[in-house]
């Protein structure tokens, strides 16, 4: 009993800051107020009827998009060569592919952006989406990593020995085994780039605003519920989307 009512506690704790966010969200003042005053819906509303904000949303989908998709592949087969490959520069290597999580965020950005100053790739699209790569495939080597660690190699030796070839080896037999590991990352990646704030100050041009950029500016001129309401917009999402996932693919179970 006491160890629940500590669990609780803590889970409590955990779990406050997102309850006064999405408290302040349907207050009636025009400015947040915990506990909130009133109820209505016109902060969600005037989110979702600004265009600056809408287009910020397409912006920072379609980026995460493009960048997890590329960092889900080259993450996954940085981690099986990882595994795989001679274990002289394997430690080398593993922290070549994890440094950019061990660098701040804005030595980072300030050195992409003297490198596309050079080569052109500033303030465009293709330049953002190579940057978040950067940034998230370290994400996807580490879960990737974690399930390659528990991977019976017998398996795949089985299937060779049964004239398979190397492509059907991958994608019919070691894909699914490590899949659990592959989504997680792919899930990670997706909401750390669609968040990355600092990296993308640093490379976006007039026209591409993520949705992080538009709320960061706003917010240094305005103290509405607007800002609340998007939060809790964004962490609906992520509840409806990456818990269905956790449990399709993460192995949970109900008891």
């Amino acid at each position: 009993m006491i160890l629940f009512a500590v669990n609780a506690v803590i889970a409590l704790y955990l779990l406050l800051p997102v309850i006064v966010v999405v408290a302040t969200s349907v207050t009636t003042t025009a400015y947040p107020v915990f506990p909130p005053r009133g109820f209505t819906l016109q902060w969600f509303e005037r989110f979702l009827m600004t265009p600056e904000f809408m287009s910020g949303v397409r912006l920072s989908a379609m980026l995460a998009l493009s960048a997890t998709v590329i960092a889900t592949c080259l993450g996954t087969a940085a981690a099986i060569g990882l595994a795989r490959g001679p274990r002289r520069p394997r430690s080398a290597l593993s922290a070549l592919f994890l440094s950019p999580i061990v660098f701040p965020a804005v030595v980072l950005g300030l050195a992409l952006l003297i490198f596309y100053s050079r080569t052109g790739l500033s303030g465009s699209f293709p330049g953002m989406v190579a940057a978040h790569v950067v940034l998230i495939t370290p994400f996807v080597v580490r879960m990737v990593a974690a399930s390659l660690a528990e991977f019976d190699d017998s398996v795949e030796e089985a299937a060779r020995n049964l004239g398979a070839g190397w492509a059907r080896v991958f994608f019919q037999v070691t894909l699914p085994i490590i899949r659990p590991g592959v989504v997680a990352g792919a899930v990670f990646a997706f909401i750390i780039s669609f968040d990355e704030l600092v990296v993308t100050l640093f490379l976006a041009g007039p026209g591409l605003q993520t949705l992080p950029i538009r709320v960061y500016t706003f917010v240094q001129y305005n103290s509405t519920p607007v800002i609340s309401a998007i939060s809790t917009v964004l962490i609906a999402v992520w509840v409806v989307l990456g818990v269905p996932l956790y449990v399709r693919f993460l192995g949970v179970r109900h008891a």
